[in-house]
């Protein structure tokens, strides 16, 4: 004996249906989860390369601060370099994503007046070498640029123009160089 489906209403019975439910909310969850998820690891890894970032510029800066780094006859990428070697776990890529700006000046009212970078504008060629001699006021900046890979996040962090799709993170150090006895040639003063 065969048996009929009740012929009735296909659209009220096909609501009532329950099987494979839990598959089709899941699949309406499934996505707002991952970018979530994606999203909060990738503001983590910012967070830690910012961190980074100015570890390795307070250890770097801190050899300009002492007199050691001019002393030597170091050279901006020796510098870079410094910087790098202090980034552990971004080290491989740190050469390539990494700027540097030292700047010296003669009052902190001076240095209070630098200008500030656009991220949205920002042009690696106008960063300045000038590491200063003993007693002189410096401003060290590091730029890295992080690429954002998390889908829809990346609009909201990136703040680098041209749509690269990338994050500006910037770290910065300022002092007074210490009184030491060899005056090395450390570069023109830029502004």
């Amino acid at each position: 004996m065969r048996m009929s489906r009740p012929r009735g209403k296909p659209l009220v019975s096909f609501l009532r249906a329950s099987g494979g439910a839990v598959a089709v909310e899941f699949a309406f969850i499934l996505l707002p989860f991952l970018v979530l998820l994606f999203g909060t690891m990738e503001l983590g890894l910012v967070f830690l390369a910012s961190s980074t970032l100015q570890s390795a510029t307070d250890e770097a800066a801190r050899r300009l601060r002492t007199g050691e780094f001019q002393s030597s006859g170091s050279t901006a990428a020796q510098f870079k370099t410094l910087v790098c070697n202090n980034m552990s776990w971004l080290k491989g890529t740190c050469t390539s994503q990494l700027d540097i700006n030292v700047q010296t000046f003669t009052s902190f009212s001076d240095l209070g007046g630098a200008a500030a970078v656009d991220p949205s504008n920002y042009d690696s060629t106008k960063n300045c070498w000038s590491a200063g001699q003993a007693g002189d006021i410096v401003l060290v900046r590091t730029f890295y640029k992080w690429k954002l890979f998390t889908p829809m996040l990346d609009k909201s962090l990136v703040n680098m123009g041209n749509g690269s799709g990338m994050r500006l993170i910037t770290s910065a150090a300022s002092f007074r160089n210490e009184p030491w006895s060899t005056q090395a040639p450390t570069g023109a003063k830029c502004q």
